[in-house]
């Protein structure tokens, strides 16, 4: 008989609800025994909705358990880098909500705790958005496509352009750190495509906040803006490929989200808000759907995943902390370039 693996959660956000918890549930020997949310109504609520034997007082509680071998983390990421750091010098695997940290400091951090203590699971939830499509566009590169020459990640939409709207942790620079917007959730993505051998080497950044104060959530006045609602970026990565992004959310009219690859013998384009793929050839021409490669397709498998490495020793791929620390280098580029302006 497999012994149960045990697993304490810490931050009960939607994909902690809707992923994360009903994943390991679904796995055979995996048990969800603790969970700490931010008040302990809130940890009782859904403690109660998914059958979770214990609520913890505090997050600490929580790596502190004796019954628990590993740590999911679903808060915002004011607190991954405190609770993966705590729970790897515990003894305990971590699987942890992106973003990965505040800053690129913080994610430093946690890899160097991560290969203090090779013998554990250290995994972060990766961008999900193209996960079905990523090897057939990985293949696509090296078979098809040649060199990338040009990458542009284009968000553009409405859903902050209501000056009434409650301030949201998105916004807060104290609970969110540099992260803008989904900016690190796109470029992660282009990360994967890419491989490990393009980096960033410089970007030039702009950023406004159109909207610079918000309602509280709990409706008594108006707070500060601390993270920008527009930003512009442009930037080379080291083999001489330009990137080129835009993400707004005061944008009108119809939304926009899009990654777009100019390559040396064609063209991709990825439409995440339909989640479609397209191709064009090396002269041009109109866009044609590519279909995901049915044996190569991943789809979400996170929670099985952090399982298996933990169980099988397989590597962590989906997502590493030295991939993290990467995409998280790029964050704080285009953070301290818009400081510099």
């Amino acid at each position: 008989m497999t012994t149960p693996l045990r697993i304490g959660v810490i931050g009960a956000g939607g994909n902690t609800r809707s992923k994360h918890i009903p994943g390991f549930q679904a796995i055979d020997g995996v048990e969800v025994v603790t969970i700490a949310n931010r008040t302990h109504e809130s940890s009782q609520r859904v403690a109660d909705e998914f059958g979770v034997p214990r609520v913890a007082k505090h997050w600490e509680a929580v790596i502190d358990d004796p019954e628990v071998d590993a740590v999911c983390i679903g808060t915002w990421p004011y607190l991954h880098a405190e609770a993966s750091i705590a729970a790897l010098a515990a003894g305990k695997h971590v699987l942890t909500e992106a973003r990965m940290a505040m800053n690129l400091e913080e994610a430093e951090n946690m890899l160097a705790a991560a290969e203090a203590k090779p013998e554990l699971v250290a995994q972060i939830v990766p961008a999900p958005f193209t996960l079905e499509y990523d090897t057939t566009i990985q293949r696509l590169l090296a078979e098809e496509l040649g060199d990338v020459r040009f990458v542009r990640m284009v968000h553009m939409n409405g859903s902050g352009i209501d000056p009434q709207a409650p301030l949201t942790w998105r916004q807060r620079v104290d609970l969110s750190g540099h992260n803008i917007m989904t900016m690190g959730i796109l470029f992660e993505t282009v990360q994967r495509w890419l491989g490990p051998g393009m980096d960033v080497d410089w970007v030039k950044a702009d950023a406004e906040t159109i909207i610079n104060e918000r309602p509280t959530a709990s409706g008594d006045g108006r707070v500060p803006v601390s993270i920008p609602d527009l930003l512009c970026f442009l930037g080379r990565y080291n083999n001489g490929a330009q990137l080129l992004g835009d993400f707004s959310i005061v944008a009108g009219g119809d939304p926009i989200w899009q990654i777009r690859l100019e390559c040396e013998r064609g063209s991709l384009l990825f439409d995440i808000a339909s989640g479609a793929l397209l191709r064009s050839g090396p002269a041009g021409g109109a866009w044609s759907p590519v279909t995901a490669d049915p044996a190569t397709a991943i789809g979400w498998r996170v929670e099985a995943d952090f399982v298996d490495s933990i169980r099988e020793g397989k590597p962590v791929t989906l997502t590493s902390f030295a991939d993290g620390v990467r995409y998280m280098r790029f964050t704080d580029l285009v953070w301290k370039s818009c400081d510099e302006k």
